[in-house]
């Protein structure tokens, strides 16, 4: 049987307590990009997805999916998504992609697409440095990982710049907005697979809006 090209989708999702007023619309959308994952992998059979949700807030990082096969993923709901503290953004960024980083030691065929989704900057953590994550971050970037930043009410190019992420999106907390910004994540993802099959750089560029408009 042929070995399939994994695809590990590892989701660091901000769950401080100023999430709490868009807390249905991020249970929309998580749900919806596992939709859009199991769909990637029909349309691109060549490919095994995974998925890894972590939230993260001053008083725990949870762990609420771990490397899964999107194929067998459930859908969370308000229960498993709390809002409440502070937001420790450097600590679950380094908790998540070093965990991640054990997963693949010893596989060579593998991409890896992290998403980090917050409306704050840092101002908690007291494991990781900025200085540490972006040294974590440019080593990762040049073995097939791929970091994009989605953020709301702070400065987010700046923010995703010093920890050395350039593929970043900005979305205002209502409804309208965020629906918008989960239809071109979808998009994106899908245009992500395609470069992947391509053989293609997948560093940068994740929201090119001119190639995912073809």
């Amino acid at each position: 049987m042929e070995t399939k090209h994994q695809v590990h989708n590892l989701i660091i999702l901000d769950e401080s307590g100023s999430m709490e007023s868009i807390k249905k619309t991020i249970i929309q959308g998580f749900n919806e990009i596992v939709q859009t994952v199991k769909g990637i992998e029909k349309e691109f059979p060549e490919q095994e997805h995974f998925i890894s949700l972590i939230t993260f807030n001053g008083l725990r990082h949870k762990v609420l999916h771990f490397n899964e096969p999107a194929s067998k993923l459930e859908q969370i709901d308000d229960k498993r998504y709390k809002p409440n503290a502070t937001t420790p953004l450097y600590d679950a960024i380094g908790f998540g992609i070093v965990r991640q980083k054990q997963v693949l030691e010893k596989l060579t065929d593998y991409n890896v697409l992290v998403t980090i989704l917050t409306d704050g900057e840092e101002n908690a953590s007291k494991e990781y440095s900025g200085h540490a994550i972006k040294k974590l971050i440019d080593d990762l970037k040049l073995n097939r990982w791929t970091f994009i930043y989605i953020g709301a009410d702070h400065d987010i190019e700046k923010s995703a710049a010093s920890i050395s992420i350039s593929n970043t999106m900005v979305f205002q907390k209502n409804e309208e907005d965020m629906k918008l910004m989960f239809v071109k994540e979808k998009t994106s993802r899908q245009y992500y697979s395609q470069k992947i099959r391509d053989k293609k750089d997948t560093a940068d560029d994740f929201y090119n809006d001119e190639e995912v408009q073809k």
